[in-house]
């Protein structure tokens, strides 16, 4: 049962790092040759968009999973040590740069009125939120990455395989 437990965190933590990946190599340039208004209009509605269940169950699965798996296989000392490293990873480097990085910023950004604001407005909030937004996206894509590499690892040294 445990390894199924396992197989299960490593597809939920490949889906997330997908994600990331394919937004940092792909979503964030196309959004980048938009102009101001079309950008923040984009993001505003990206933003609202991934706020579905879909997403929440890899995104926060992942974060329950990855711990609980790490306990699963404590005394497996392979898998065991490449779960709690990924964990870490997943916990700080991606949902931790999420919640207290990307959320803040898309706060900042579903809070302003586009409709309202002028074009020199405009541009100063994408300036404010873009290249930050990105750095914290590109983080988040690396630990990602680290995190589905390490339970790919746990999977390959699984003593019960």
């Amino acid at each position: 049962m445990t390894t199924v437990f396992l197989l299960i965190t490593a597809v939920l933590t490949a889906l997330i790092a997908g994600l990331f990946y394919a937004y940092s190599c792909s979503v964030v340039l196309g959004l980048g040759k938009l102009s101001d208004l079309e950008y923040l209009k984009a993001m505003q509605s990206i933003n609202r968009e991934i706020l579905n269940p879909v997403f929440f169950i890899s995104f926060m699965g992942t974060a329950v999973l990855l711990p609980v798996s790490t306990f699963l296989f404590r005394g497996n000392n392979p898998a065991f040590i490449f779960l709690l490293i990924a964990s870490i990873a997943y916990l700080v480097g991606v949902f931790g740069v999420t919640v207290f990085g990307n959320v803040p910023l898309n706060d900042m950004l579903d809070q302003f009125n586009i409709n309202n604001s002028t074009n020199d407005l405009i541009s100063q909030m994408r300036g404010n939120f873009e290249n930050k937004w990105n750095f914290l996206n590109n983080i988040r894509t690396v630990f990602s990455v680290i995190s589905i590499f390490l339970v790919i690892c746990a999977c390959i040294w699984n003593k019960e395989v």
